[in-house]
Order: C-alpha cells, then structure tokens, then sequence
C-alpha cells in the first residue's frame, strides 16, 4: 500500500467487505469525487492505493483527493449497478464520466388514456398511462418532427373539451391539421385511429402506416367517397415523402440502436453519437458530449482478466466511456432496442445487459460488429460523432472569442490597467432575518471556475436578528481578503486542503459587489483597510438599472445595451445571486429538520447528527422515510424511528 494514505482512509481500507457493492470517495469536506462499483469491494477500492499501481493522471488526482470513503454492499452486481447509476445521478460526481450538464431531454407524449388523446411536447416521463416517445436532442427536434407529421395525422392542439357538439371548429381544422371532433366531423374511433398511426410512425414502422392509408384510401374510393379518398391520397403522399427522408440501413426489420464514441486526443473532449433504427429504418439520431472522460485508446491499456485488477477509475478506457454512457442514456429511455451495437464492449457487459433487460423486458443484447452493413453503419456514426464533436468545439471557440472581446470591452470602460482576467462577485442573501449567508463567485476568462466558487455564513450583526446587508458584506469581504493578505489567518475555522489554501491566495483583477453605492462604500473600506484599493479594482452593480458604480464617482456608468462587456456582468452577477440562495435554501431546510428532530423524545446531538448526515439535511426525505429506512441511521431504534414518523 502506499505510504501517504490518510488515517481514516487506511482504517476503512483494512474492513472493506469482499461481497458486491457500490462505494464513493469523498474529499476533506465531504463532497463526492467518484462513484463506483466492484465485484469484489476490498479489491476494488484498495487497487487505488497499491503503490505499484501505473494510474492514469487523472486517478493520481483522485487519490490525491481522497480523504473518506463509504460503500454499500449489494447482493448482485445489477444491485450495485443499479445504485451506482442514482447515486451518479445525485451528486455528480467530477470524476465520473457523465453526460455533459442536468438538462432533462424532451419526449413526445401522446395522452392515450384519454379519448381524444392530445400531443405534447413534454420534459419527464409519469407513469399516467401515457405514451412517450424520445427522448430527443431539444425542444425543436420534437416540433419539427410533430409539424412534419401533423400534416399527415391531424390532432387536437387546444384544451377544450371534446363533446361533439361546438358550433364552430378552429382554424386549424379549416387548415387541414385537425380533423374536427369538436364538432362531430371526426368520431373517437376514427381519431384515436388516426392518433395510432401517429404512434407507429414515430416508432418507425412506417411500412405499416402506408399500409393502412393505402387501404382507406382504396375503401374511400370503392364506397365512392371521392372527397375523403383525396385526403387520405395527400396523406398516403406525404407519408411516403417523410418515410423516404428515412434512410433504410438494413435488409432486415431489426430494431436497434448504435452507440459510437469520438474524442479529441488533445484536449479529451469526447462525443458519442446514438443511431436508432426501427423496422430496418434510421428514425432518429442523438449526439452528447460527456464529461469526466479521460483520453483513451483504441484498444485496451490494461489487459487484467478481473475487472476488479483493471484501473480502477475505468476513464481511460473507451469500454469504460461506453458503459457510462449507456448507463445515464438508457436509464429514462422510452424504448430500450433488443440489439445495441458498440465499439467495444464494456468490462460489465453481462450486468449491462441484464439491467437493460429489466428495462425493456425481455432479452437485450450488447454486440459488437464484425463484418457487413452493420460495421459500415456503425462506422458512419462515429463519423457523425466526430463532426458533433467538431462542431461543438468550434462553438466553443467562438463563444470562447465573446468572453475575450468582452474581458477587452469591460477593460477599456471601466479603465483598467489590465484586463479583468479573474472576477470575483459578491452577494448577501437572506430571508426573514434568518440564515444570513454571503456567496462569491470566480469567472476566469470570462467562465465560471467554480471550484473557487466560496460560501459564508453571517455570523456577526448581520447574520442575527434584524438583517443588516452592509455589516454582512463587511465580514464576508473581511473574511476573504484577509485570506489575502495574511496567508496564515484562518478566518474560517477548519480543516482546509492546500489547494483550497492556495485559491485564497490568488487576487482578483476585477471585483464586482452586488448592490449600490451603499455596498460599494463598504467594498471599498474593506479592501482601504488591507491596504488593497490600488491594486484590486471594484464595482458595484445595481439590480434596478443595472448600473454600475465606481469608487470616488458620482454618477454612474452604464454598460452598453446589448454589449459583450453587460452580458458577462450580468451572467457573473446572476450566478453569485443564484450560488447564495441554493447554499441559502440548503441552510433553512437543515435548521427545519434540526428544530423538528429537538422535539423528538430520545433525539439528543449524536442521533440528531447522525439523521441529518444519513439523510443529507433534506426534510422531505426525512418525512417520506419508512420506519425501516430511519432504522438504518445509526443509533436509531424502532420505538425511536416511530416517534420520527409521529413527530414529522
């Protein structure tokens, strides 16, 4: 083992477990660095700190980091998968390989359970009874596919209530993209047909559809229907225009998906491009850029038979990125394909697999191709990831020219020596006098560097009683810049890392307060008092006219309408708001589980402790907890677990 392991880790290292499970690494203050899984946990986990170890960067890092570690054990590997996947979902982890921010994908909802079911473009799937199809790349991936098939499948767009029986139908059923049951043209069956067919198209079986429409079409005319004939031929018509733009990729009517990874070597930016086919046809097609994935190679750097052996972190390996991937992917997907096709198949396949299995359920099989359409295809979607890739990258670049054109524009208004390389912005939050807390936020180059980012809480006058906003400001920028200029001051109390200490250290070329002349005032005493005026320049940016003032000027200076130099202020200002209520809103509802648990008969300091650290100060989850689930919190008996659920 190596030799510089911390106390704590090294005690937990000697009883970890031999069964399955799922275990996190948690850094000096208690945030999660990586989630994983194992096999076998006690080979797993102290792989990370065997001294011959040949770790990658990136896991030298982490185990740099590493100050705690926690495990659950599992029963199965699918256990561990499985709690692997939400425990990823929840925090995050840096270390992880995730999809790249939290934003939720859009479906397509058909509401079958009702009688006229109506089309939604919606962010969450709810067991309602509905159908959903997706999830798609953005809003306007789903509009557009909605407004191609609209014109071939009429449906309701509007709320009311469908009786039959209206006076008057929109406009929508004179322009031919609703059928017109609000005024009895169209009957429930003869909708909810059309609004079938909808379904097999977006599921890909168009062959099906056209189908149909041949054959009303075919019965409209033999029954002399000329008129309604016609329509159902425009339809027929436009169907076969949108089924044609499906490119057909195999001879056979498989469903399945194709999962292809590309990277940048240079920098490790990495995009994975998912190809869905249906009945033999490509119905759509995903593209993601991942986060935490370290640069890989082709083929595999480790050739340990026991995945527990491998490196431990996995990042480095493309399998690896694949499994990830089709973790998070897969995990809200409306339909899970029989047949996935990979690059390279993940070390825990077989458990992929199964959990992919209990998705779909039925059998599901993860393959890699060999020879014919199926390599080509694959193949092409690599292709296509590399362009995804190359095409973020120079958004990237162009969006990377905006923050440097508004570094020089913000420069040459407020007139400073230098351009404003790092910003620091500060902002007091509070509510009701009760939970005073400040927040700073860094942007570097013109980007959020949230591992600068800090939080205060408002011990002094400001932080009790009455709400004071310019004593608040005055301790958090006392605080920090204390940290500046006298390295060795501990203005906050604890255990601090070295980088952590070295942040501190670093002066900011710009400082911006949230607040008016009054904030600014304070701002300025503040930083006169460490002899720092004439070396950090500082702000003040009132909310009402976003105007900005500066020290020892009357009048204030207003930003550009529409300029670089305003939206980046703006953006670095709204941030610190938003940073301050999230660390705000986690404090009240932490002082709300604590000053409910005090009127628990048996809750003393220790349990009280325990409940919040087990249940990470969440009130609702707190509430919501069976007896049992108290009853895993340690020191918390049955008879106390009821008095909880009795007191909450």
């Amino acid at each position: 083992m190596n030799g510089h392991i911390p106390e704590k880790v090294a005690q937990k290292l000697d009883t970890l477990p031999t069964a399955p499970g799922c275990y996190q690494m948690l850094d000096g203050e208690g945030r999660v660095l990586y989630v994983g899984k194992a096999i076998v946990l006690r080979n797993r986990v102290r792989s990370y700190f065997h001294a011959s170890a040949n770790h990658t960067p990136r896991t030298q890092a982490l185990v740099a980091e590493i100050a705690d570690i926690t495990w659950w054990v599992t029963k199965t590997e699918l256990e561990a998968l499985v709690l692997e996947n939400e425990l990823i979902k929840r925090y995050q982890p840096r270390y992880n390989v995730r999809l790249k921010d939290d934003k939720t994908f859009p479906y397509i909802k058909v509401n079958w359970q009702e009688d006229f079911p109506k089309i939604q473009v919606v962010r969450r799937m709810r067991k309602d009874g509905a159908r959903y199809f997706g999830p798609y790349t953005s809003s306007r991936a789903c509009y557009e596919t909605l407004d191609a098939l609209r014109r071939v499948f009429p449906y309701l767009d509007c709320d009311r209530e469908i009786t039959g029986k209206d006076r008057r139908p929109c406009l929508y059923y004179h322009i031919k993209l609703c059928g017109g049951p609000c005024i009895g043209a169209q009957t429930r069956d003869e909708y909810r047909q059309t609004i079938q067919q909808l379904m097999h198209f977006l599921e890909g079986d168009s062959d099906k559809v056209l189908r149909q429409l041949q054959e009303q079409m075919g019965r409209a005319a033999d029954n002399l229907q000329f008129e309604l004939a016609a329509i159902y031929r425009d339809r027929l018509q436009s169907a076969q225009r949108i089924a044609e733009q499906q490119k057909i990729v195999l001879a056979s009517l498989e469903d399945l998906d194709y999962v292809a990874v590309a990277q940048d070597a240079r920098t490790g930016d990495t995009a994975v491009q998912v190809f869905m086919v249906r009945h033999g046809r490509m119905v759509g097609r995903d593209s993601f850029m991942l986060e935490g994935a370290e640069v890989f190679q082709l083929q595999e750097q480790n050739g340990a038979s026991d995945p527990d052996e491998a490196d431990p972190t996995g990042a480095s390996h493309l399998t690896a990125v694949i499994g990830a991937f089709i973790q998070q992917f897969y995990d809200n997907a409306t339909f899970v394909p029989p047949l996935i096709l990979l690059q390279a198949l993940p070390p825990d396949h077989a458990v992929l697999a199964e959990w992919l299995a209990d998705h779909r359920g039925s059998k599901v099989e993860l393959r890699v191709p060999r020879r014919g359409d199926k390599v080509k295809v694959l193949e092409l979607a690599q292709e296509n990831a590399a362009e995804f890739l190359r095409v973020q990258q120079a958004a990237r670049a162009a969006d990377t020219n905006r923050q440097t054109e508004a570094i020089t524009e913000l420069q040459s208004v407020l007139h400073l020596e230098t351009a404003p390389t790092r910003i620091e912005c500060y902002d007091i939050s509070t509510l009701q006098g009760t939970n005073t807390v400040g927040s700073m936020v860094v942007f570097v180059k013109g980007a959020p560097a949230k591992g600068a980012y800090k939080r205060f809480k408002i011990h002094g006058k400001g932080g009790q009683g009455a709400p004071d906003d310019f004593a608040s400001m005055r301790e958090m920028l006392r605080r920090r810049f204390r940290r500046l200029v006298e390295p060795d001051a501990d203005a906050d109390p604890g255990k601090r890392s070295k980088e952590e200490a070295e942040s501190w250290r670093i002066a900011p070329d710009l400082v911006i307060i949230d607040g008016g002349k009054g904030q600014l005032g304070i701002a300025v005493e503040v930083l006169e008092e460490f002899g720092l005026l004439a070396r950090v320049p500082v702000i003040g940016l009132a909310k009402r006219e976003e105007e900005v003032f500066r020290p020892h000027a009357s009048e204030p200076l207003w930003l550009r309408r529409g300029s670089q130099a305003l939206h980046l202020v703006q953006r670095i200002r709204d941030e610190a708001h938003r940073f301050g209520i999230t660390y705000h809103r986690n404090l009240r509802a932490k002082e709300q589980v604590r000053s409910r648990l005090d009127d628990v008969p048996g809750i003393g300091p220790k349990r009280r402790k325990a409940i919040l650290t087990h249940f990470e100060g969440d009130i609702t989850r707190v509430r919501a907890a069976t007896v049992e689930e108290l009853m895993a919190v340690p020191g918390v008996t049955r008879k106390v677990a009821e008095q909880i659920k009795e007191a909450l």
